[in-house]
Protein backbone atom coordinates (compact mmCIF):
# COMPACT_ATOMS: atom_id res chain seq x y z
CA UNK A 1 0.00 0.00 0.00
CA UNK A 2 1.23 3.43 -0.60
CA UNK A 3 2.67 5.29 2.33
CA UNK A 4 2.06 8.66 1.87
CA UNK A 5 3.81 10.89 5.67
CA UNK A 6 2.08 13.73 6.50
CA UNK A 7 4.07 16.77 8.49
CA UNK A 8 2.11 19.66 10.21
CA UNK A 9 1.52 21.55 12.94
CA UNK A 10 -1.78 22.21 13.03
CA UNK A 11 -3.94 19.20 13.67
CA UNK A 12 -7.03 19.93 11.86
CA UNK A 13 -4.83 19.79 8.58
CA UNK A 14 -3.44 16.76 9.18
CA UNK A 15 -7.41 15.20 9.57
CA UNK A 16 -8.10 16.24 6.60
CA UNK A 17 -5.28 15.78 4.65
CA UNK A 18 -6.19 11.92 6.16
CA UNK A 19 -9.59 11.74 5.45
CA UNK A 20 -9.24 12.44 2.03
CA UNK A 21 -6.17 10.46 1.28
CA UNK A 22 -7.29 7.27 2.93
CA UNK A 23 -10.65 7.52 1.26
CA UNK A 24 -8.96 7.13 -2.27
CA UNK A 25 -6.52 4.23 -0.92
CA UNK A 26 -3.20 5.66 0.81
CA UNK A 27 -1.81 4.40 3.43
CA UNK A 28 -1.39 7.51 5.96
CA UNK A 29 1.14 8.69 8.93
CA UNK A 30 1.85 11.75 10.60
CA UNK A 31 3.69 13.76 12.92
CA UNK A 32 2.91 17.25 14.20
CA UNK A 33 6.42 18.75 14.80
CA UNK A 34 9.93 18.69 12.29
CA UNK A 35 11.69 16.55 14.35
CA UNK A 36 9.06 14.03 14.43
CA UNK A 37 8.61 14.37 10.51
CA UNK A 38 12.25 13.87 9.94
CA UNK A 39 12.36 10.75 12.02
CA UNK A 40 9.24 8.81 10.36
CA UNK A 41 10.55 9.74 6.59
CA UNK A 42 13.76 7.68 7.81
CA UNK A 43 11.41 4.95 9.82
CA UNK A 44 9.01 4.30 6.99
CA UNK A 45 10.18 5.59 3.99
CA UNK A 46 7.07 7.00 2.59
CA UNK A 47 6.39 7.10 -1.38
CA UNK A 48 5.41 10.97 -1.16
CA UNK A 49 5.93 13.55 1.94
CA UNK A 50 3.01 16.57 2.37
CA UNK A 51 5.66 18.88 4.42
CA UNK A 52 4.69 21.86 6.04
CA UNK A 53 7.24 25.17 6.59
CA UNK A 54 6.44 26.59 9.67
CA UNK A 55 6.79 24.15 12.34
CA UNK A 56 8.48 22.83 15.80
CA UNK A 57 11.66 21.89 16.43
CA UNK A 58 12.54 21.49 12.74
CA UNK A 59 10.89 23.78 10.01
CA UNK A 60 9.77 22.03 6.45
CA UNK A 61 12.74 23.66 4.53
CA UNK A 62 15.44 21.65 6.30
CA UNK A 63 13.87 18.50 6.48
CA UNK A 64 13.60 19.11 2.65
CA UNK A 65 17.06 19.84 2.47
CA UNK A 66 18.26 16.74 4.74
CA UNK A 67 16.14 14.38 2.83
CA UNK A 68 17.09 15.63 -0.93
CA UNK A 69 20.62 15.63 -0.40
CA UNK A 70 20.25 11.90 1.00
CA UNK A 71 21.13 9.08 -1.63
CA UNK A 72 18.63 6.75 0.46
CA UNK A 73 15.52 9.54 0.91
CA UNK A 74 16.13 11.62 -2.19
CA UNK A 75 13.87 10.16 -4.85
CA UNK A 76 10.59 10.44 -2.57
CA UNK A 77 8.67 13.29 -3.87
CA UNK A 78 7.78 16.51 -1.90
CA UNK A 79 4.83 18.34 -2.08
CA UNK A 80 5.25 21.55 0.83
CA UNK A 81 1.87 22.80 1.86
CA UNK A 82 1.96 26.09 4.06
CA UNK A 83 0.80 29.13 4.38
CA UNK A 84 3.98 31.20 3.58
CA UNK A 85 2.84 32.61 -0.28
CA UNK A 86 5.61 35.23 -1.22
CA UNK A 87 7.27 33.78 -4.58
CA UNK A 88 10.69 34.46 -2.45
CA UNK A 89 9.14 31.45 -0.32
CA UNK A 90 8.34 29.17 -3.03
CA UNK A 91 12.46 29.58 -4.75
CA UNK A 92 13.33 28.30 -1.00
CA UNK A 93 11.02 25.47 -1.34
CA UNK A 94 12.25 24.62 -4.87
CA UNK A 95 15.70 25.17 -4.33
CA UNK A 96 15.46 22.94 -0.57
CA UNK A 97 13.97 20.16 -3.48
CA UNK A 98 10.26 20.72 -3.28
CA UNK A 99 8.65 19.01 -5.78
CA UNK A 100 5.42 20.64 -5.51
CA UNK A 101 4.73 23.73 -3.11
CA UNK A 102 0.72 24.63 -2.36
CA UNK A 103 -0.07 27.51 -0.53
CA UNK A 104 -2.96 27.42 2.67
CA UNK A 105 -6.00 27.47 2.18
CA UNK A 106 -5.96 24.74 -0.23
CA UNK A 107 -8.45 22.30 -2.04
CA UNK A 108 -8.31 19.21 -0.85
CA UNK A 109 -9.23 17.80 -4.39
CA UNK A 110 -5.98 19.61 -5.72
CA UNK A 111 -3.54 17.74 -3.06
CA UNK A 112 -4.85 14.51 -4.10
CA UNK A 113 -4.48 15.26 -7.59
CA UNK A 114 -1.41 16.03 -7.04
CA UNK A 115 -0.21 13.11 -4.98
CA UNK A 116 -1.57 10.77 -7.51
CA UNK A 117 0.72 12.46 -10.04
CA UNK A 118 3.49 11.23 -7.66
CA UNK A 119 2.43 7.68 -6.74
CA UNK A 120 0.72 4.98 -8.48
CA UNK A 121 -2.33 3.35 -6.64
Amino acid sequence: MTKILIVDDERDIVESLRFVLEAEGFNCYWACDGEEGLRLAKDIEPDLIILDIMMPKINGYKISRLLKFDKKYKDIPIIMLTARSQESDKLIGEETGADEYITKPFDLKDVVSRVKKYVNI
